[in-house]
């Protein structure tokens, strides 16, 4: 089984995290058990329920969290007037140490894929000290050359129609599809704004596994999910995340001594592979795993298996 059975969390609450955020936090498995807390992608996803299912219950206290803008937490970023001034990268860094306080944690594993692997290591490298261990999927940095890849150029050679899908409501052409959508979605008007989410969200759904599924293209355009999802996307992206080019590989040393598996899809086209081969490199006894199956999604073939293995090898 690739999986560990669904189970329910056993407490849940909202967390008063400052500059007018509540963040939705919750728990389940094993109260006394190893704390690991699951960072969601996006990052405007919010929390799965399959991600409880990464971890064995008994050894694993499994903590989850709706970042700032998503999910359950308030205000929510599909609101119109959300304002987001206090929604960056390191207020969630923040949020994290707020939440690990809260639940007395001295020190928790951090397992993340996408966007969640870039909040894991932005957390990692800014407080080393209070992490056991790390696992990441489908590794992002936010590097001007990653977002490129995806919503400026490269991905379209490989998915031309669904990239002229993703044009479409920027007239077909524009000099930087990231600001152009940046426009429409956060648009006054809207239809207009919904219209633009749903085109922006279904480019990532068309893409994420390596056989496309009309599932995710379904879920990913289905406006309740694509207008956070896209609205939070375009706001982080548009300001780099609030790094310094290329700093989450650059400070990777500050990862010494802590265990990581690095679980990489070899056809993963909205994160592709070079980018955790270049964080293998830069970070001192990391593990690299390479799935010659698949893709981006985490439930493409050989996924799965590694992800429950690398925690299950770092079980108490």
């Amino acid at each position: 089984m690739d999986l560990y059975p669904p189970i329910r969390p056993y407490a849940a609450g909202m967390l008063d995290v400052g500059d007018g955020h509540r963040v939705y936090v919750e728990t389940a498995g094993n109260r006394e058990g190893k704390p690991v807390v699951v960072l969601h992608g996006g990052p405007g996803s919010g929390i799965a329920a399959l991600s409880r299912q990464h971890f064995d219950p008994a050894a694993y206290r499994i903590i989850l969290f709706d970042q700032r803008g998503a999910g359950r937490s308030t205000p929510s970023i599909a609101d119109m007037d959300a304002d987001l001034s206090a929604n960056t990268l390191w207020h969630l860094v923040d949020d994290m140490e707020k939440i690990r306080e809260g639940l007395g944690v001295e020190q928790w594993q951090l397992f993340g894929g996408s966007w969640g692997a870039t909040l894991a290591l932005a957390y990692a490298e800014t407080h080393p000290h209070r992490v056991s261990e790390i696992v990441l999927r489908g590794v992002f940095t936010a590097r001007q050359r990653e977002l490129d890849w995806i919503y400026r150029a490269g991905a379209g050679n490989l998915f031309p129609a669904e990239w002229a899908n993703y044009l479409a409501p920027l007239g077909g052409a524009h000099a930087d599809p990231l600001s152009g959508y940046r426009e429409l979605v956060f648009h006054p008007d809207a239809g207009v704004a919904e219209g633009a989410a749903v085109a922006w969200s279904a480019w990532e759904g068309a893409i994420v596994s390596v056989v496309p599924q009309p599932g995710f293209l379904d879920s990913y355009s289905d406006p309740k999910f694509a207008v956070p999802f896209a609205r939070i996307a375009l706001h982080y992206f548009s300001h780099g995340a609030w790094l310094d080019p290329g700093q989450l590989i650059r400070d990777a040393g500050k990862l010494a001594g802590i265990p990581g598996v690095i679980v990489q899809g070899r056809y993963d086209v909205v994160c592709p592979p070079v980018t955790a081969y270049e964080l293998h490199q830069a970070w001192p006894g990391s593990q690299l795993e390479i799935v010659e199956s698949a893709g981006h999604a985490v439930t493409d073939p050989g996924v799965l298996g590694r992800l429950r293995a690398a925690t299950d090898s770092f079980r108490p």
